[in-house]
């Protein structure tokens, strides 16, 4: 088996990336401390041809040097904002018609595995800080709240790990039938 070149994998250039269809997803990363774990984020939402990102809070913005390490110019093809709380993010993307999830582990949470989104619907997946996780405020005004089941004995994953294993699942639930 050979590896493909770089030439040889027909990436869509940036101005190409911005105008096709895009995964229904807003990821929104509320107070993310880690410039490595949001550029690392933003790569991931390339990956998967998410509609925007939502940086909150203490997240940092780019252009940072920092992030760019780990993004390796997807802050350049993916579509970000900054709110100056997640709150506000949540309050926006709410009135964009959007399905507010926390990505948490937390009562009556449901499943990754068992959750099935729509094709019709838009979800804003909230990623929390790597210590605390998803905020106490945005806690008490989501839709819904989505835990990745766990078998070892850590309590979490970290919040790259979290953010490609939902995104792919969302990808492969809404493109891949």
């Amino acid at each position: 088996m050979r590896k493909l070149k770089l030439d040889e994998l027909n990436r869509a250039t940036v101005d190409e990336f911005k105008a096709q269809d895009k995964l229904p997803v807003a990821v929104v990363l509320d107070n993310v401390r880690s410039m490595h774990n949001i550029g690392s984020i933003f790569r991931t939402s390339d990956g998967f041809a998410v509609n925007k990102v939502c940086l909150c809070g203490i997240t940092a913005q780019p252009p940072h040097r920092e992030i760019e390490k780990t993004a390796l110019g997807a802050t350049q093809s993916v579509n970000w904002e900054y709110f100056e709380t997640p709150l506000q993010a949540v309050e926006a993307l709410r009135k964009e018609g959007y399905q507010i999830i926390a990505i948490e582990q937390a009562e009556n949470s449901t499943m990754l595995n068992t959750f099935t989104p729509s094709q019709t619907e838009k979800y804003a997946l909230i990623f929390g800080n790597e210590v605390n996780g998803v905020s106490d405020e945005v806690m008490e005004v989501i839709d819904t709240c989505i835990e990745i089941p766990q078998f070892g004995t850590k309590h979490s994953f970290n919040i790259v790990v979290s953010a490609g294993i939902v995104l792919w699942d969302f990808f492969a639930k809404l493109n891949l039938k």
